[in-house]
C-alpha cells in the first residue's frame, strides 16, 4: 500500500503550527487529514470536474484557481488496497492513520478549533445557533444520548409507562439495540413499522408511517419520540423525511430524533427545511472525514437542554455542545479537520452539492448497467437512492438466508478481490422465485466504472459456472 508523506498546513489555517517538531508534524497531519494543501492546482481537470472555481453559496471560503483532477483524486485516496474493488464507501470510508497530541494541544488547542468544526457544520446544515451542535464519535453515540433523556423522562415520571417510541423497521441495528437498552428497560412500548421492500414509490412508506403512528396511539397512548431514518442502511432507501416530520407535528409527536448516518454528503441536510427536533449524521462516510466523527443537532426551542454525553466529565453541567468537547483522553483530531473538509470538497465543481450529484447520477448508471446484465430490478426507484443504490442479483444463486448473504458476500471478497455488502429478503407470501439476494453498490469520487464491471462479470461467472450459495461453507 502506497505511504504518502503528509505535509504541514500553512500557519494561518492550521490549529497546531504552534507545535515543535516532531510534534508539530504528528499533530498538523491529523488535522489536515492527510490533504496536502500547500500545493497548488492548476492543470486542466477531466470526468466533470471543470476549470474554474464556483464559490459555495453558503461558505465564503476563498478556493484555489481551479478543480481537483483525476490525479490528484486518486493521489488522495492512493491508500487503498490497488488490488480491491473498493465500491463499499457507505460501510467505511478511506481510513487515516491516528497519530499522537501533546499536552498544549489538549489544553490550550482543542475547544476553540472544535468550535471552529462546530460553526463551520453549523451553516452547512443551515442551523440556527452554534449551541445547537455538538460534535461526537459516531451517530450511535448521538442516539444514545437523545434515548438516554428519553429513558429519564420514563424512569422520573414525566412519561407514562407504555407511552410510545415508533421507529422504522430497517433502523441500524445498533439504534435497535439503543432503544431496547434505554427505551425497553425504561417501560416504553416500542412500535416498529414494517417497510416494504423493493419500495415503489415514497407514498409507500408514508401510508405505513401513519399506521405505526396509530399503534403507538392506540389506547390513549401517547408518542413521546419518533425516530426515523433519513437514508436507511440495509437495503438503502431515502426516507421521505421532511414529509414524515410534518405528520409527527399534525399527530402531536413530543420529539422526532432523525438518523441520518449517512445523510450529510449523500442526501440534502437543511435543519430548518426538515424540522427535526434532533439530527445526526456521521462525517466519515460521505463527507471526507476521517473516523470517527459525527454531529448532533439540537433545536434550541426543544428540549436539547436536558440532553447530556453519556460518558460523564469535567464539563458535565455546561451543555451538550461543550460537555462533548471533553471526555476524556482521547485522539480528537477527527473532530477538527472539518474546515479543511470543506476546503477540500469546494475544490471540486459545485462543491458538496455537484459530488452529490454525481455521485448519485453515477451509481444509477452502475446500478442499471448491473440490473440489464443479470437480468433483475433496482431495489426502488432512482429518486429514491442517494449514493447508494440495491441491485437485486440472478436468482438463480440461490441467496435463501442472511447467512447465504454473508458467505456470498465472503466469496467476492476473498475470490474476486470485491467488497460489497449483501442483503437476503425474504419472500412474501406466496412469491416464487422472486429476487431475495441484493448487492448494496456506492459510489464516492475515487470510484471508476471498471469496478462495477468488475461485480458483474464476477456474478455472470458465477451464474455461468452453476454456482449456488447452497455450497458455501464457512
Amino acid at each position: 500500500m502506497k505511504n504518502n508523506k503528509l505535509k504541514t498546513i500553512p500557519l494561518s489555517t492550521n490549529p497546531m503550527a504552534s507545535l515543535s517538531p516532531p510534534e508539530e508534524e504528528a499533530a498538523a497531519a491529523a488535522a489536515s487529514f492527510h490533504h496536502r494543501r500547500s500545493k497548488r492546482y492548476s492543470s486542466s481537470t477531466t470526468n466533470g470536474l471543470a476549470a474554474e472555481s464556483v464559490p459555495d453559496k453558503r461558505h465564503k471560503i476563498s478556493l484555489p484557481p481551479s478543480f481537483i483532477s483525476s490525479s490528484e483524486i486518486e493521489s488522495e485516496f492512493s491508500h487503498h488496497d490497488p488490488a480491491f474493488a473498493r465500491i463499499n464507501n457507505g460501510s467505511f470510508c478511506w481510513q487515516l492513520r491516528f497519530l499522537r497530541q501533546p499536552d498544549r494541544f489538549f489544553f490550550d488547542e482543542l475547544k476553540p478549533n472544535i468550535s471552529a468544526s462546530r460553526a463551520a457544520i453549523k451553516r452547512l446544515i443551515n442551523a440556527e445557533h452554534d449551541d445547537e451542535v455538538s460534535l461526537v464519535d459516531n451517530a450511535t453515540t448521538a442516539a444514545a444520548i437523545v434515548l438516554q433523556q428519553t429513558a429519564w423522562a420514563f424512569r422520573e415520571g414525566r412519561f407514562d409507562r407504555g407511552d410510545a417510541v415508533v421507529m422504522l423497521h430497517y433502523a441500524f441495528g445498533s439504534v435497535k439495540k439503543s432503544v431496547e437498552a434505554y427505551v425497553s428497560r425504561s417501560g416504553g412500548e416500542v412500535i416498529e413499522m414494517q417497510l416494504p421492500f423493493p419500495v415503489n414509490s415514497a407514498e409507500e412508506i408514508v401510508n405505513r408511517f401513519r399506521t405505526g403512528l396509530a399503534l403507538g396511539k392506540a389506547n390513549g397512548r401517547k408518542v413521546r419520540l419518533a425516530l426515523i431514518d433519513h437514508v436507511t442502511s440495509m437495503p438503502s432507501v431515502v426516507i421521505p423525511i421532511k414529509e414524515l416530520v410534518k405528520i409527527c407535528r399534525e399527530e402531536g409527536v413530543d420529539q422526532v430524533f432523525v438518523d441520518a448516518a449517512h445523510g450529510i454528503g449523500c442526501v440534502d441536510v437543511d435543519m430548518k427545511e426538515i424540522g427535526a427536533d434532533f439530527y445526526t449524521s456521521n462525517l466519515h462516510k460521505w463527507f471526507f472525514a476521517p473516523p470517527s466523527v459525527a454531529f448532533l443537532y439540537c433545536k434550541r426551542s426543544g428540549a436539547g437542554g436536558n440532553l447530556h454525553h453519556p460518558v460523564v466529565s469535567h464539563e458535565y453541567g455546561n451543555g451538550l455542545a461543550v460537555e462533548s468537547t471533553w471526555v476524556g483522553t482521547r485522539d480528537y483530531s477527527a473532530q477538527l479537520v472539518v474546515p479543511s473538509i470543506l476546503e477540500f470538497v469546494n475544490r471540486f465543481e459545485g462543491g458538496i452539492d455537484g459530488i452529490k450529484k454525481r455521485n448519485h447520477e453515477s451509481v444509477i448508471e452502475m446500478g442499471e448497467m448491473l440490473v440489464k446484465s443479470w437480468g433483475t430490478q433496482l431495489g426502488c426507484p432512482p429518486e429514491m437512492c442517494p449514493s447508494m443504490v440495491m441491485v437485486g442479483l440472478p436468482v438463480c444463486l440461490g441467496v435463501s438466508s442472511e447467512t447465504d448473504a454473508v458467505r456470498l458476500r465472503n466469496l467476492l471478497r476473498e475470490r474476486f478481490s470485491i467488497e460489497i455488502p449483501t442483503y437476503f429478503r425474504a419472500p412474501g407470501e406466496g412469491e416464487t422465485d422472486s429476487i431475495t439476494g441484493y448487492v448494496r453498490i456506492s459510489y464516492q469520487v475515487y470510484n471508476k466504472p471498471e469496478e462495477y464491471h468488475r461485480l458483474k462479470d464476477a456474478i455472470n461467472e458465477l451464474v455461468r459456472d452453476g454456482f449456488k450459495c447452497s455450497s458455501l461453507t464457512d
